[in-house]
């Protein structure tokens, strides 16, 4: 009986380290991904206008952490506007950089507002910073 039991537990493959450790790492894989999956859904450009508007104000903040470089912009009307840019490689290759703006800078957005009225958010395709304009998405361009 007892060469039974320990051929058995042998070929449990939850006692069998190898299987264990493919079980976790499936495991934290699943929620890894599940947990990145509220913040990936606004990529690609469902969620904004096909039609593209341009917003001129001040620079309120800048950031570069991904997945997507920002800017917080205060409009010449006074409200808040959360500018998505490109993501940070295309972001960088387009010359924009963490030093490219700063709070109090003019800038000038080109880009694709949210088809939701009441969310103050653009994705830019060009940006134009005291004066230095950055293209995003030049293939994206519709207005010179």
């Amino acid at each position: 009986m007892a060469i039974i039991a320990v051929a058995s537990a042998k070929e449990d493959p939850m006692h069998n380290p190898v299987s264990r450790r493919r079980a976790l790492q499936l495991g934290i894989a699943g929620t890894v991904a599940g947990a990145s999956l509220p913040a990936r859904a606004h990529h690609g450009w469902n969620w904004a206008e096909d039609q593209q508007s341009e917003l001129s104000g001040t620079v309120k903040s800048v950031s570069m952490v991904p997945p997507h470089p920002s800017l917080q912009v205060t409009a010449s009307d006074g409200k808040q506007w959360l500018i998505d840019l490109a993501n940070p490689n295309q972001t960088e290759r387009s010359g924009f950089t963490a030093a490219s703006a700063k709070p109090g800078d003019a800038v000038t957005v080109l880009g694709n507002r949210s088809k939701d009225k009441s969310q103050l958010w653009m994705k830019a395709v060009r940006i134009t910073v005291a004066g230095k304009t950055y293209d995003l998405y030049p293939e994206r361009i519709k207005t010179n």
